[in-house]
């Protein structure tokens, strides 16, 4: 009977495992199987395949989400509007009678319009590219390919000397303005206009141009109209030049003669023409000649320097 017993126990046993082995393939057990993750379909897989399938399908849904956002947001334009580029504005300083430019540069113009308009009695002077003053002098330039905005000034006169501004036509206008100035060189030859010196003596003739916006670019000298040359036979005839703010033209004639008298004229290229007379004298010394001395007494460093130049070069 006992080993009976013992045979129903474990056919007793055997059938309880076998109706629940279903249900332990499901369920983590102890050792080996301890630590697993299953998927849907009851396939086993570490932790560490799962994490990262899990990390990569993240990343895959935040990049298909920022993707439909990006659909969704119009890109941010900043536009400031019309502005001026100061760097090409400038006063300018012009010759009587010498064509003179006003510029302006205007960034992000858009279809707004330009005018010059002249402080000095508030004239609308240009709009665009179109005069609106019966003064035809006043003329604006522009370059369909370029940002610049040119008034230009035809013949000027001192009396268009002032400030002219630049206005774009924006909500409220804006503007820049700049100062023209309008000058006249002068001329001046030093011991004029009449100069007396004796026979065989250097003759120093002094010319002065004040007042150029620029220095001139050349100066010649005449002698009765004629130009002269400076390599000529007679020799003793040179000419220094020291251009600046204020330029001077020294012309110097070594041992003056008889057929060195005559009228002298200076010939700025910028400015206008100065003459004075020249008598070389015989031993004689009339009254107008202690007027004569002028030069000589008013610069004497600057006549012995410039002799002795002409001497060390002949």
């Amino acid at each position: 009977m006992h080993c009976r017993e013992m045979w129903l126990v474990r056919m007793v046993v055997l059938s309880m495992f076998a109706s629940t082995g279903s249900s332990f393939q499901n369920t983590p057990t102890r050792g080996p199987l301890m630590g697993r993750k299953w998927d849907r379909k009851g396939r086993a897989g570490s932790s560490q395949h799962l994490k990262g399938f899990s990390r990569v399908k993240r990343q895959e849904d935040s990049r298909h989400a920022y993707s439909d956002g990006e659909n969704d947001v119009e890109p941010l334009i900043i536009d400031r509007g019309p502005y001026f580029d100061k760097s090409t504005s400038k006063n300018v300083t012009a010759l009587v009678g010498k064509t003179a430019y006003l510029g302006c540069r205007v960034r992000n113009l858009g279809n707004r319009t330009v005018s010059w308009i002249r402080h000095r009695d508030l004239h609308l002077l240009t709009v665009n590219r179109f005069t609106y003053t019966s003064d035809q002098r006043f003329i604006a330039l522009h370059n369909p390919q370029t940002e610049d905005w040119t008034l230009q000034v035809r013949y000027p006169q001192h009396r268009d000397a002032g400030t002219y501004e630049c206005q774009v036509g924006t909500t409220p206008p804006i503007g820049l303005s700049m100062y023209l100035s309008v000058v006249e060189p002068v001329t001046t030859l030093l011991g004029g206009p009449e100069m007396y010196i004796n026979k065989g003596s250097t003759m120093n003739l002094t010319c002065i141009i004040k007042h150029s916006p620029e220095p001139p670019p050349s100066i010649y000298w005449t002698h009765d109209q004629v130009e002269i040359n400076y390599d000529s036979p007679r020799g003793g005839v040179s000419v220094i030049t020291e251009k600046g703010d204020v330029t001077v033209s020294y012309l110097l004639i070594q041992r003056a003669n008889d057929k060195d008298s005559g009228k002298y004229t200076c010939h700025p290229s910028n400015a206008n023409p100065k003459s004075l007379t020249v008598h070389v004298l015989n031993g004689e010394y009339p009254a107008a000649m202690q007027h004569g001395g002028q030069l000589r007494l008013e610069y004497p460093f600057a006549v012995i320097f410039l002799s002795l130049l002409v001497t060390l070069g002949t």
